[in-house]
């Protein structure tokens, strides 16, 4: 009794080995129990000729042709052994019999394997065995599961001689079913065996190594897995393919099936996105059967509490998130080269789909936290940290994303992209004006070889643009000369480089307008157009230049034009009812105002319905940038010294005083409610009333005027226009007190508010304190040497103080200056660099 039980165990443990695909040990334990047992004899035998099959395949793929010759050479022992097993009473006769199949198959000799597999029926052993021991019946399915996915391969090898075309679908549908069943069988194979994993951990003795395991899924299987919704593709039936993709992969899983399952979810995202659209996606449906309902299935997942996707993107990223969670998994585990580079291979194509999917839905974060997750095992690779970046600077996460271009650039010095978008960052966002020259200058310093003449072009339009907003940044005024000179000379090497391209002319232009060079602007201007005639900001240069010449009419035609193929274009309204003012009158100027104020509303509606939305919040600053070119800003949004919108330092740092300010006040004052939406579009309503509050108070209506102030405070209660507003009023009251501290108040938010110093300086000129007046007014002169207005009342007050001299040079100056001022500062037009 003791020695039956001890080969029971025995057998146990063989069968434990075949499973695990230990074949030498299972080849050991057979011979130990040799000489216990007669009928062990036929089992080395088998096991055998097993471990030499088992480990040709390991390492000769069985279905590439090119390996028969080395299988009809290394497998004829094996043949010989479970031949004279096939031949015999043991119970192993099976087993032995669609080994050899396997072996046949190896050879070549797919008829003669395909005789042998249907001497076998193969789906009465597959239900019978599906329901037995769980480590006898695993190894056996899994043979089961190899001899469909052979007798597929053998028929598909055999469909070239059928002439009838109704054979042929016969056969087509024949193979399908071999290749399903053989995936169903492999899937339920690797749940079998995680089952025997649970049964072994809950205390069944085990003499074998745990970590001895080498089960892996042969290339056998996984081509009849691919291959089935390949030939459904094949023949047109998309519907079905897709319907086996989502039976594999609602197939329970296991440890043993993660590689499978990451396969098939990027398989079928990609089969998706490639042949559906919203409208035609076809809905998932839990009852769909395969072709072959008779044999044995996986389990699957079941629940009322199961997520089933209801849209096309739904279901893609579900699948590329699983797809993502597994692929991430095993690139950091792999430690072989060749198998790592695979995985990174599917693992890109993974991030690349993410990238597509959720940048439709603006969902910026979680893409940028999926490509912060791949930096684990991306050290060298250039293509997920150039996706990282982009996905950052989506974000919103512009200091970071430049750390990561620098690692880019690291990766790949000469790819000049990385450089100017860089250099883009340091100036439109992170206000670090010499880091962008640094970076332009990188491309610049390249060989003419290595970049092509536009790409040091744009190197030389980037390296301009840094030294004109470091000239604004500059405190002395030879310096900025000397910047502005720099830059001139930068932009005309890039249109020398590329004469056809626009923005290097409009560039060109937009320097000659800022130095008062005003024919040389048009005409850069107008080569600039030339090239793209729809440029916007191009227009408005052209629209401001020829103010500048005193061409009120032209300019107002122009923009009237331009504004037809802009209709909301804020920053030309803007400058429309600026135009209005002088051309037509103030009454026409206020009807657009107010026109304004309503596009303003319209806008603000949807980007706060949009700023609900969980999909595209914490993009906020996207979204005026998306309304047909309503981002350009307005009036003095980038007028220098203006505050918000200017890009020099000082104006950053006045920006948080007045946020600070203005959160105190909503604090401590319950009638100022917290705004609701993006603070940009505040900012633009704050300057419309501002430039509406100048309006009314030039047409002496101060009721009004005190209407506009109100709306402002409302909307920033602590900031430089609010002081500023008042400031207005009072001085046109001619309450010069409560004006002087007005301004004084504008001034300790922000310094560099010219127009708050500007009226500073008539006050304190009106109150007679002439010398802090003109130190205030060449404060004013130093921040903006073309503010014509403060040359004329700084003459003034040297004439009061008794300087003729320097008060006639200083009138000269404004007089100059004010032959050549625009109807809006050319500092309203913004410097892109795309």
């Amino acid at each position: 009794m003791a020695s039956k039980t001890k080969i029971h165990r025995f057998e146990v443990e063989i069968d434990k080995c075949r499973v695990d695909c230990n074949w030498k040990r299972a080849v050991e334990l057979a011979k130990q129990s040799a000489p216990k047992s007669t009928d062990i004899s036929t089992t080395v035998l088998f096991l055998q000729g097993e471990m030499a099959l088992e480990e040709f395949v390991e390492t000769h793929d069985p279905t590439k042709e090119d390996n028969i010759l080395s299988a009809r050479t290394q497998l004829t022992e094996s043949n010989e052994f479970l031949a004279k097993v096939a031949a015999s009473a043991s119970p192993l006769k099976l087993q032995a019999s669609l080994l050899l199949a396997k072996i046949q198959f190896c050879q070549g000799f797919y008829q003669v394997a395909l005789s042998t597999l249907d001497q076998i029926d193969l789906a009465a052993v597959a239900i019978t065995e599906s329901d037995g021991n769980v480590q006898r019946s695993t190894r056996l399915l899994y043979i089961i599961a190899e001899s469909y996915a052979i007798r597929g391969k053998c028929l598909e090898k055999s469909r070239g001689s059928l002439k009838s075309k109704f054979k042929a679908a016969e056969r087509d549908n024949d193979i399908i079913t071999c290749y399903e069943t053989a995936g169903d069988l492999a899937i339920l194979c690797m749940q079998l065996r995680d089952k025997s994993s649970a049964i072994q951990q809950a205390g069944v003795p085990q003499t074998t190594d745990p970590g001895s395991s080498n089960f892996l899924i042969t290339s056998l299987l996984e081509m009849a897995i691919a291959q089935v919704p390949s030939m459904h593709l094949q023949r047109g039936e998309d519907i079905k393919c897709v319907t086996r993709y989502r039976e594999m992969l609602r197939a329970v899983e296991s440890r043993f099936s993660q590689e499978i399952r990451k396969t098939l979810a990027l398989e079928l995202a990609q089969l998706l996105l490639r042949t559906c659209s919203v409208k035609s996606y076809p809905s998932i449906n839990l009852d769909a059967k395969g072709l072959n309902v008779k044999a044995p299935k996986p389990c699957i997942y079941s629940s009322e509490k199961l997520f089933v996707p209801k849209t096309l993107d739904e279901e893609v990223l579900l699948l590329l998130l699983i797809a993502e969670a597994v692929g991430t998994k095993q690139a950091v585990l792999e430690r072989s080269k060749e198998t790592q580079e695979l995985t990174f291979m599917s693992i890109t194509a993974i991030y690349d789909l993410l990238a597509l999917v959720l940048v439709k839905r603006a969902q910026f974060g979680r893409l940028s936290e999926s490509f912060e997750k791949a930096m684990r095992f991306s050290f060298k690779e250039f293509h997920i940290w150039y996706q990282f970046a982009n996905s950052l600077i989506s974000t919103g996460k512009f200091a970071q994303a430049l750390q990561v271009l620098a690692e880019c650039h690291n990766l790949a010095p000469n790819n000049t992209c990385v450089c100017l978008q860089a250099a883009q960052l340091c100036y439109e966002f992170l206000q670090s004006y010499q880091k962008g020259i640094d970076w332009a200058n990188m491309v610049i310093k390249l060989t003419s070889s290595e970049v092509p003449k536009h790409v040091m072009a744009r190197a030389y339009m980037a390296k301009g643009i840094g030294l004109c907003l470091l000239a604004k940044d500059s405190k002395l005024f030879a310096d900025r000369q000397t910047m502005d000179q720099e830059a001139l000379k930068a932009f005309k090497i890039a249109q020398e480089l590329d004469p056809k391209d626009y923005l290097c002319a409009f560039h060109l232009g937009l320097q000659c307008a800022n130095m008062r060079r005003i024919q040389e602007a048009i005409n850069y201007t107008k080569l600039s157009l030339r090239h793209r005639n729809d440029f916007i900001h191009s227009l408005h240069l052209l629209a401001l230049l020829l103010s500048a010449r005193k061409q009120h009419e032209e300019a107002m035609n122009l923009i009237e034009a331009a504004l037809y193929e802009y209709p909301d274009n804020l920053s030309l309204l803007m400058t429309k009812a600026k135009l209005q003012k002088i051309v037509r009158g103030p009454e026409e100027a206020l009807a657009t105002y107010k026109m304004m104020l309503k596009l303003w509303k319209d806008l603000h509606e949807v980007d706060v319905e949009e700023g609900s939305d969980p999909v595209t919040k914490g993009n906020e600053k996207n979204i005026w940038d998306r309304r047909s070119h309503a981002v350009t800003s307005i009036s003095e949004f980038t007028d220098r010294g203006s505050g918000r919108g200017s890009m020099r330092a000082d104006s950053v740092a006045a920006s948080r005083v007045e946020k600070a300010l203005s959160d105190l006040a909503s604090s401590m004052n319950s009638s100022l409610q917290p705004r609701v939406g993006p603070q940009r579009s505040y900012f633009i309503q704050a300057q419309i009333w501002l430039s509406l509050a100048e309006l009314y108070l030039s047409l002496n209506q101060v009721n009004e005027a005190q209407s506009c102030v109100q709306e402002t405070f409302q909307l920033f209660p602590h900031s430089v226009y609010v002081f500023y507003l008042k400031g207005l009023l009072f001085e046109h009251r001619g309450y010069l007190t409560e004006a002087r501290v007005c301004f004084e108040n504008a001034v300790a938010v922000n310094p560099s508010h010219t127009k708050s110093l500007y009226h500073l300086g008539i006050v304190l000129h009106k109150q007679g304190d002439n010398r802090l007046a003109e130190k205030t007014l060449r404060d004013v002169v130093n921040i903006d040497p073309c503010f014509h207005k403060a040359w004329d009342v700084l003459g003034t007050v040297l004439e009061a103080i008794g300087e003729p001299e320097d008060a006639s040079n200083c009138h000269a100056t404004g007089s100059m200056l004010e032959a050549s001022c625009p109807v809006v500062s050319f500092n309203i037009i913004q410097r892109v660099m795309r």
